[in-house]
């Protein structure tokens, strides 16, 4: 008999009231408009529209009350904020050790080397 060949996915977000406050989908958009400078770029690699993003981004923005990017002077482009960048930053240290807790925890409970999820990245 085969081994079963087992993977770790994990979906972690944060609600405040009921209601997303932050979770992957926004860490994607932040992470992607700091690498491309734009948030019409960050959406088409996301393969999102525009509107979808630009309305995650500004929902995410009155929840936390922070602004999370900031357009350019006289360019149609944005950069982070000082606190999306470290927003960036703790989201993802934070979803790496609880992923590192439950790849541990998972293989002592089943007694096998689970793996994570290498096709999928933050």
């Amino acid at each position: 008999m085969k081994e079963p060949n087992l993977e770790l996915k994990l979906s972690l977000w944060i609600e405040q009231d009921g209601k997303l406050y932050l979770g992957r989908g926004l860490i994607m958009i932040l992470i992607r408009i700091k690498k491309l400078g734009s948030l019409r770029k960050a959406a088409l690699d996301l393969k999102m529209s525009y509107r979808a993003a630009w309305g995650k981004l500004k929902q995410a923005e009155e929840r936390i009350n922070k602004s999370l990017v900031q357009k350019l002077p006289n360019k149609q482009q944005y950069e982070l904020s000082k606190f999306g960048e470290e927003l960036i930053e703790n989201f993802i240290n934070f979803h790496s050790e609880v992923e590192n807790f439950a790849l541990k925890k998972g293989s002592e409970i089943f007694g096998e080397i689970i793996e994570k999820d290498k096709k999928r990245k933050l």
